[in-house]
């Protein structure tokens, strides 16, 4: 999370391509590094291609988590309704709980919850844009953090409950239960908030007028053929 929301700043602030790049290029590399050095890890990357190849084994929670998805089907099975949270999906109230959303809710329910998450990122970077247009880099780039980290954990949440990615412990934002992630997502909110009132309360700056080039008798020479 702390190594893509680097990149997204760094791009955003305009780093150069090659600099950007090899450090895109040392950062992939070393998070495969880590993979291949644990064979625990490795069987955790690769459980996800084929769970049903090991359903009550490495692939248990993934398959569990695709029953949850089409026991949902439209509509949901409505709310509360859930089956696969009765101890049969491990982690149903954090790193899955949209699994259980998407049982419940069905498709529609899904999309519209990813809608409000996305609602929150759209809404964070344009706060971002505003504190940039005000002056107001570090508030900017903040918002921006955020609203890349938002994006990027809701991203590898859904990816992971739904098997279009490797399972990775974290929560959805603002949704899945767990003390300190909601407190901390909360704290995130609440500075973008704080970024949003203090760039209202700040004047608009005026762009300053561009300088002619063209020389005084020039100009003095339009005047008179316009007369």
């Amino acid at each position: 999370m702390m190594l893509v929301t680097l990149f997204g700043l760094l791009f955003i602030a305009g780093a150069k391509l090659s600099q950007f790049i090899a450090l895109f290029v040392a950062g992939v590399s070393a998070v495969i590094a880590l993979i291949l050095v644990e064979p625990y890890r490795v069987r955790r990357v690769t459980s996800f291609l084929d769970p049903w190849e090991d359903p009550f084994g490495s692939g248990y929670q993934l398959t569990q988590s695709l029953m949850a998805f089409g026991r949902g089907n439209w509509m949901g099975q409505g709310l509360g309704n859930s089956v696969q949270k009765l101890e049969y999906l491990p982690e149903a109230h954090t790193d899955f709980v949209f699994a259980v959303l998407a049982e419940e809710l069905g498709f529609v329910g899904v999309v519209l919850v990813l809608m409000l998450v996305f609602a929150l990122v759209i809404k964070a970077l344009y706060i971002g844009k505003r504190a940039f247009e005000k002056q107001q880099f570090f508030g900017g780039y903040l918002c921006f953090a955020i609203g890349i980290w938002f994006a990027f954990q809701t991203l590898v949440n859904v990816g992971a409950a739904a098997g279009m990615v490797p399972t990775k412990g974290l929560t959805l934002p603002l949704i899945s239960y767990g003390g300190s992630s909601l407190i901390i997502m909360s704290v995130a909110v609440s500075i973008l908030l704080r970024v949003d009132h203090e760039c209202r309360l700040l004047p608009d700056i005026e762009p300053e007028p561009a300088t002619s080039s063209e020389p005084e008798t020039d100009k003095k020479q339009k005047q008179d053929e316009e007369k």
